[in-house]
């Protein structure tokens, strides 16, 4: 498995690519997540790209980012700008959100409107070599595994894929476990993070996450959560090309990571023993 960190982490700090690069190379880490924001405010001759960080064992897997679904007007510009990013930086995924209304509450004219705009996306995505990932959510068409599961179905074109957030598809009522079996021709890669009970899950709303002065009260490291992710580890671990990244919003972020990095390695160690070398 690779494991890749999130620079949405490092959201509040000042903290350059080139110092995170070295942190994460020295911690285990084989990739580093691009924030969208932070992909686009890289200078375009920067030393520290990504052959550079290829030349340190790193690979940039996915660039996370927000497609404006709900805007036909710039929804092609902001794609293609988008899939222009994923090239420069050798990321082959690309993760967004499917539109800004909860599968229950979409009125058929904006389930219809998403679709329409996913599949654009996707078309142009597959066009430039690229998948388009859709972040299983709150609050998007993408709530819950029957929504996912529509909502590929909807969607129709071979380029849409999965983030599969293992957190919010038990928010969401479903066993990741068995969400994963269902979805895994599809799932292109994994966030991973927790929660200390399940009254708390709305600590992860956007509003919260985005804001300096938010609360971190109810995040906590990948093993001391309300989620138990014993069994869905175990089945990630017989998948040796699964790319996972740490999705960390909280404080004590080197801490948090190089812990939660070190815990996984040995979890996948002792549920697949005779790959150990491979992990």
């Amino acid at each position: 498995m690779k494991i890749s960190l999130c620079t949405i982490s490092f959201r509040h700090q000042l903290i350059g690519l080139k110092d995170i690069a070295f942190w994460a190379r020295d911690n285990g880490f084989q990739g580093i997540e691009l924030w969208g924001v932070h992909a686009r405010n890289q200078p375009p001759l920067a030393i520290h790209n990504a052959q550079w960080m290829a030349s340190h064992g790193l690979a940039v897997p996915m660039i996370s980012d927000y497609l404006p679904l709900h805007d036909p007007d710039l929804l092609r510009d902001r794609t293609l700008a988008l899939c222009a990013q994923a090239r420069t930086w050798g990321a082959g995924k690309m993760r967004t959100f499917a539109g800004q209304q909860a599968s229950a509450a979409a009125t058929p004219d904006e389930r219809r409107q998403t679709i329409r705009a996913l599949r654009e996306a996707c078309v142009i995505a597959a066009d430039h070599g690229l998948r388009l990932l859709v972040e299983t959510h709150p609050g998007t068409l993408a709530d819950s595994l029957a929504a996912t599961c529509g909502l590929i179905d909807a969607t129709n074109h071979d380029s849409l894929a999965i983030n599969f957030d293992a957190l919010h598809v038990w928010e969401g009522g479903d066993d990741p476990v068995e969400a994963r079996r269902i979805l895994l021709p599809r799932i292109a890669h994994y966030h991973l993070k927790n929660v200390s009970a399940r009254d708390r899950l709305d600590v992860f709303a956007p509003g919260n996450v985005y804001s300096a002065a938010g609360s971190r009260d109810g995040m906590v490291p990948l093993f001391e959560g309300a989620y138990d992710y014993t069994r869905l580890l175990a089945a990630m671990a017989q998948d040796p090309a699964c790319e996972a990244s740490l999705e960390w919003f909280g404080d004590a972020v080197f801490q948090t990571l190089k812990s939660d990095n070190a815990q996984i390695r040995t979890r996948i160690r002792q549920a697949v023993p005779e790959t150990a070398e491979a992990v």
